[in-house]
């Protein structure tokens, strides 16, 4: 997993409240357990005018001019501006996955559902909690026509705006850990392999059968 360390980027504002899983990436997408290739398909119901469907190209589907990122000014947004409850529904990890093969390595909203904010961590996005109103501000300051960009220093906890504005934010002190380091589970698991290997070693001798 890539390391998280300082970021910057555009914000898209999404203002919807309650985002599901099946929005953030619709159910027919589900059928591949490959955690890449799902961009395309990122808020498929809301991005595209027809139905979309798995493996379809996507270069000649009609958009839908009236949603957020189909909007020039945030074709190259990485940091996902959204409402309360984002991430809500089905535990599908593929939502984050979707997300993340978008490009979006950052998202703020005043709520997450537990599931889907715990499977960004694993997955390299960092879920920033913020309180409504500093979250009204900064759809305020993304919905102008210059976009808004950000700075996400996670070491220090705190996003920077392009005039100068500091908003500190909390995270969880071992998942902080595991941005900062790059290391989703498997990750963490690997620091052990020493000691894995011994016990596997110890294991033939006592319980060969095994092997």
């Amino acid at each position: 997993m890539e390391k998280f360390i300082k970021f910057s980027g555009i914000v898209a504002p999404l203002d919807r409240s309650n985002v599901d899983t099946d929005a953030i990436i619709p159910k027919q997408f589900l059928k591949s357990i490959k955690r890449s290739g799902f961009g395309p398909n990122l808020f498929d119901e809301w991005r595209y005018l027809d139905q979309g469907e798995p493996d379809q190209d996507c270069a000649g589907r009609p958009l839908n001019p009236a949603f957020v990122l189909n909007d020039n000014r945030y074709h190259k947004a990485s940091i996902l501006l959204t409402r309360a409850n984002f991430g809500c529904g089905s535990s599908r990890e593929h939502a984050p996955w979707a997300l993340a093969d978008y490009g979006f390595r950052v998202i703020i909203a005043p709520s997450f559902a537990d599931i889907f904010f715990n499977n960004c961590f694993k997955n390299g996005i960092l879920p920033i909690v913020l309180d409504s109103k500093t979250v009204d501000r900064l759809f305020g300051l993304a919905g102008r026509d210059q976009p808004l960009e950000l700075t996400v220093d996670l070491d220090s906890q705190k996003l920077f705006t392009a005039a100068g504005d500091t908003i500190p934010f909390d995270v969880d002190p071992f998942r902080k850990h595991c941005l900062l380091q790059g290391l989703d589970d498997i990750g963490l698991t690997l620091q052990y392999s020493k000691e894995i290997r011994a016990f596997e070693d110890q294991r033939k001798v006592t319980a060969p059968w095994v092997f």
